[in-house]
């Protein structure tokens, strides 16, 4: 009986299937590293907002976090500050600057100014504001050194993976309440034993790994 196939056709096939596994991973990887880089995460882009707003410049005139965000210590939601807290300065200074006619024109109709937000989660997930506060978790953990931003933008790609980071060791995280909102705040270097111990003084139950529990973000 005649042969069939080619003597090379194995080698053909053996190239066919590791071409198309490489292919395959290679793709994955692809994937995976579009899905990490900036063009998705929107990490460390400035976006734009209705009002070129620098935290970094409010920040070096001393305002504090919580004079804009008012509910950050006892709400879920940080809160993004009213047109009126805008005009207890800019009712004053810098008054009729070009820049901030979107403030006197929200001031004068009575119509919220549309910010874009920097950190969108998605509807499946909950996060709660309050509760990493009185953990001791601070601002700049999530949100990056913001004082220092000229524009704001995402420090943290804000995935599952890196939420679970410190939820698995919040120990290398906390910090004295009395921190919570110092951007410039450098842990110790016993932060693993200093933080076990301010895991017990701010009551956060780590027993069981109760903080790895599904239910606490997706409700």
């Amino acid at each position: 009986m005649a042969q069939v196939f080619h003597p090379a056709a194995n080698i053909i096939a053996r190239l066919s299937i590791i071409v198309a596994i490489g292919g395959l991973v290679g793709t994955l990887v692809l994937f995976d590293a579009l899905q990490k880089s900036a063009h998705v995460t929107e990490v460390r882009v400035p976006k734009e907002q209705i009002v070129p707003f620098s935290h970094k410049h409010h920040s070096e005139l001393g305002l504090d976090c919580r004079y804009c965000h008012t509910s950050v210590e006892d709400q879920a939601f940080a809160g993004i500050p009213p047109t009126k807290t805008c005009m207890n300065c800019h009712g004053i200074v810098w008054n009729e600057a070009p820049i901030l006619e979107p403030v006197r024109e929200s001031w004068r109709t009575k119509e919220p100014m549309e910010w874009n937000r920097i950190h969108d989660l998605p509807q499946f997930a909950y996060f709660n504001h309050a509760v990493h506060v009185n953990a001791g978790i601070g601002c700049a953990d999530c949100h990056g050194r913001v004082d220092e931003m000229p524009l704001a933008w995402k420090e943290n790609d804000l995935y599952m993976s890196w939420c679970l980071e410190c939820h698995r060791q919040p120990e290398k995280f906390v910090r004295p309440r009395d921190q919570i909102f110092n951007m410039a705040y450098e842990k110790p270097d016993n932060q693993l034993e200093f933080g076990e111990e301010l895991l017990r003084v701010h009551n956060v139950n780590t027993s069981n790994n109760r903080l790895l529990d599904c239910y606490l973000c997706h409700r």
